[in-house]
């Protein structure tokens, strides 16, 4: 395939994603009936018990709580992975706003960058409106990710196919996570189950963008660049799938989950360490398509703890993956 009929593929498939947004998008304050009395949060509702394919729920630990106690951590970690959430957005979004600016006119790459950032910006909007609903006040993710939260958006210009590496590493694992939840058949607070269908099938959009970026511009990357990011790529994935799913100290202290809980969950326990591996069957067939594998990087991926089989098509269920 000549570059002339690579990039017309490549415009093609940014116009066909920019049209689908057009046509099939949610709004936060449209799509979502908060005064549903279906969807009223209350404390005592066992539906928020961790489910038992979850790292947590699935400990004996957690399994011999009250279940009064159950629901009151089940609702903590909701709610603080739906705030870890909205922040890696917001990182994104402005992430997004700093690449666009750098774009020429004409280019296909500012109208759906503009369109994924609209979505994100509503994804925020029905996270937080849940997180104050649920009316515990969590931080999100560690202190570090949120002191580092204004600077790494700044990358996106000068460094764009890193920013976008990052964009995947971010939304990869919550991604994985919420189809898992979906596809359990769990029952779960019906607020939740909704809030993941919309964020789940514009993911699915802004996952796409991402990996046809990526593979269109990973040709005109040097030698030099390939090799770093071979290795810069696994690390970041499993540094920033630790931030957004990993207890922060905070967490750890106000829900009272032993260290030696913590150390089976994230992630010691055979389970956990499947459940991690699995985050990133997809990310390790980009990165095979990308040359981006190699014998050193290889190394890497299994150092993060994070190797494995790669995935055979894109969204590829977790218990073939494994």
């Amino acid at each position: 395939m000549t570059a002339s009929t690579t990039r017309i593929a490549y415009e093609q498939t940014l116009q066909t994603l920019s049209t689908a947004s057009v046509h099939k998008h949610f709004d936060a304050f449209v799509d979502i009936d908060w005064d549903d009395p279906d969807y009223a949060v209350i404390a005592d509702d066992p539906r928020w018990v961790l489910p038992s394919f979850d790292p947590l729920g699935a400990t004996t630990w957690y399994r011999s709580l009250p279940l009064q106690r159950q629901i009151e951590i089940g609702m903590y970690m909701q709610a603080n992975t739906m705030k870890v959430g909205l922040q890696f957005e917001q990182i994104l979004i402005s992430g997004l706003m700093h690449y666009a600016l750098s774009l020429p006119n004409n280019s296909p790459e500012f109208r759906y960058s503009t369109h994924e950032a609209t979505e994100e910006c509503h994804h925020t909007q029905m996270f937080q409106e849940l997180v104050n609903r649920m009316g515990i006040d969590v931080a999100g993710g560690p202190r570090w990710f949120r002191k580092l939260a204004p600077i790494m958006p700044l990358a996106a210009g000068p460094l764009p196919f890193g920013f976008f590496v990052g964009v995947l590493a971010g939304e990869e694992p919550i991604d994985h996570v919420q189809k898992t939840m979906l596809r359990s058949g769990h029952e779960r607070h019906p607020l939740v189950t909704r809030i993941m269908q919309i964020h789940v099938a514009e993911e699915a959009r802004h996952i796409g963008f991402a990996h046809q970026y990526l593979q269109y511009k990973a040709p005109k990357l040097s030698s030099r660049q390939r090799a770093v990011m071979g290795v810069a790529t696994p690390i970041v994935m499993r540094v920033l799938c630790d931030a957004i799913l990993k207890p922060t100290r905070k967490m750890r202290r106000d829900l009272d989950i032993p260290k030696e809980v913590v150390d089976e969950v994230w992630w010691d326990s055979e389970h956990s360490s499947k459940v991690l591996r699995d985050m990133f069957g997809d990310v390790r067939m980009l990165c095979g398509e990308l040359g981006l594998m190699n014998r050193f990087s290889r190394r890497v991926w299994k150092a993060m703890r994070i190797d494995g089989r790669p995935s055979r098509y894109r969204s590829e269920p977790a218990t073939r993956a494994a």
